[in-house]
């Protein structure tokens, strides 16, 4: 009796053991997300700013043509939680038609925006509300926004439907230091020829599918070096 009472405690405690090792691993993409996150903010404070219309922060491009958009508070956002907004000259000069763009597009004043709602939540803040403190609620409440890109060492934020914002998890070791991303697929539906599109580059990206298994995917992709 004494011997299958301790098989069974060395039982629970290896399966005690596991969980922990599996949920240390799930928080390790979001923990060091924010670590990275927080450098990217840190290199070009400039190009990060409130952004009142859209009831969040804005980081900008260096070249000011696109920028990610992320909430203060998802009760408030009066479209997206998280987004997209960049120059619709060069897609519309490579055959855009804006009016076939799908729901999850917003096409104004020149300007094409595509994001995703999180959730309805009101944020609760323990300090001062700063652009961090922001992406660290998506960590907190939406972490299956937050995923690691293995074969650019890249973490990013889903807007869904494909697209995404992702950074380097080291600039010092990563050209691609941010990168803004689109899912051509509505652009091509729209009348686009994603290889014409000035200033960005139409490419196959290696990521992994359901399964954790690489395949290539076509992306529409703006890179920056920071460094």
């Amino acid at each position: 009796m004494k011997t299958t009472t301790k098989i069974l405690c060395a039982g629970i405690f290896a399966l005690l053991v596991l969980t922990a090792v599996s949920c240390g691993k799930l928080d390790v993409v979001g923990t060091n997300s924010i670590a990275s996150f927080d450098k990217v903010l840190r290199q070009i404070p400039q190009a990060v700013t409130p952004d009142e219309t859209n009831g969040g922060w804005s980081l900008a491009a260096p070249d000011g043509t696109v920028r990610f958009i992320w909430s203060k508070n998802y009760a408030e956002s009066p479209l997206h939680d998280v987004m997209l907004e960049f120059d619709a000259a060069p897609f519309i000069a490579a055959g855009l038609d804006p009016e076939r763009l799908p729901e999850n597009f917003a096409f104004s004043k020149g300007m094409i925006m595509v994001g995703t709602k999180l959730g309805g939540e009101t944020l609760k803040y323990a300090g001062e509300v700063t652009p961090l403190a922001s992406y660290e609620q998506i960590v907190k409440l939406k972490r299956s926004s937050i995923g690691y890109h293995g074969a650019l060492d890249h973490y990013g934020v889903s807007l869904g439907d494909g697209n995404l914002f992702e950074w380097a998890k080291n600039m010092g070791a990563n050209d691609k230091d941010i990168v803004f991303v689109l899912n051509p697929e509505p652009f091509i539906a729209a009348g686009v020829d994603p290889s014409r599109i000035e200033g960005w580059a139409f490419a196959k990206v290696t990521v992994d599918d359901a399964n954790g298994k690489p395949v290539e995917v076509d992306k529409i992709l703006k890179p920056f070096n920071l460094i």
